[in-house]
């Protein structure tokens, strides 16, 4: 699931620069759909835990705090240097995709919450409608934080027992009826709809609604979100895959993807005319799928893993074993 997941990811923003091709719109529209809500899921069922880890806060500086703050000092000088964009060197505005690094912080923090209220879920999605009901601060990305925390929440109330059910026969068959659908409501409304919906981080008065007709929108975006989420764990396979152990590895392929798409951007590869056409998308999402795999290779993980998974233990004072542990 991880790994496909990513791989997603990347073939989204590798086709992002090719958005006035209606294909480009439509598979564009219908990945952001789900792709981060997968992630987002994922990343709670295996947080379910974190509450009573005993290494919590060194998971939390050495899996999120120091990668995020290596990567958004990367972007920030490739748009600067390379993209000749006047930005600001700041931690406080997470910069391209380092933003759910803070995300994830921020929500592993509150898991003790989600795990002791009751209704939880409901509480999450109640918080999720009312951030779109004013602008919130770009800082630290309140809006995406507090506006996909529902899917989180659902990852850690998910349990194995729901994952075996979404791969009974007759479910798979609707999953794949459910992400077909979901692809031709993408085509028709690829035109009509902003794609500022899809990144879940403004209100509804920026993207031009009342707030009744906004949170109904957000209600909306959240079923379907999770409804196209369950599709895609229903069509996942179940059997142990020659990626399968690449799902370990994610987190390199998401914070290392953005380099050579932003480089491409900036370089001016994507304004090759060949690539505005339905061909040239194509093409451009199997290369995404390509450097996934790329990504997760050895050599690439022996060369980064000082930035992504830094050991650290210098930073970090022994733990005390109290009596009888």
């Amino acid at each position: 699931m991880k790994y496909l997941a990513i791989v997603l990811v990347v073939a989204g923003h590798a086709i992002e620069a090719l958005r006035d091709v209606p294909a480009a719109r439509t598979f564009y529209l219908f990945l952001y759909m789900f792709h981060m809500p997968v992630f987002i899921i994922v990343a709670g069922y295996f947080s379910r835990r974190f509450p009573s880890s005993p290494d919590k806060v060194r998971k939390l500086i050495t899996q999120l705090v120091v990668p995020f703050i290596v990567f958004q000092l990367v972007y920030e000088l490739l748009a600067r240097f390379v993209g000749g964009s006047d930005v600001n060197l700041t931690l406080l505005d997470p910069y391209f995709l380092v933003w759910f690094l803070l995300a994830l912080c921020a929500w592993r923090l509150s898991a003790p919450v989600w795990l002791r209220i009751r209704w939880p879920l409901a509480v999450a999605v109640a918080i999720s409608l009312v951030a779109g009901l004013q602008d919130l601060p770009g800082v630290l990305e309140t809006g995406r934080v507090l506006s996909l925390l529902p899917f989180f929440v659902l990852g850690m109330l998910c349990k194995p027992e729901y994952f075996v059910y979404l791969r009974r026969r007759g479910v798979r068959v609707l999953a794949v009826v459910v992400l077909v659908g979901g692809l031709v409501v993408a085509s028709w409304a690829q035109s009509r709809m902003s794609m500022e919906w899809i990144f879940w981080r403004r209100s509804n008065d920026y993207l031009g609604v009342d707030n009744l007709t906004g949170t109904a929108m957000r209600m909306g975006m959240l079923a379907c979100a999770t409804i196209l989420s369950a599709a895609f764990f229903a069509v996942v396979p179940s059997r142990r895959m020659w990626f399968t152990s690449l799902g370990a590895v994610t987190m390199y392929v998401y914070l290392l993807h953005g380099i050579p798409v932003k480089l491409s951007t900036y370089l001016g590869w994507y304004d090759h005319p060949a690539l505005h056409s339905n061909l040239g998308v194509a093409a451009v999402a199997l290369a995404g799928i390509v450097l996934a795999l790329l990504l997760s290779t050895p050599p690439v993980r022996a060369v980064t893993h000082w930035a992504i998974e830094p050991g650290m233990k210098w930073a970090f004072r022994p733990r005390r074993r109290t009596p009888g542990s």
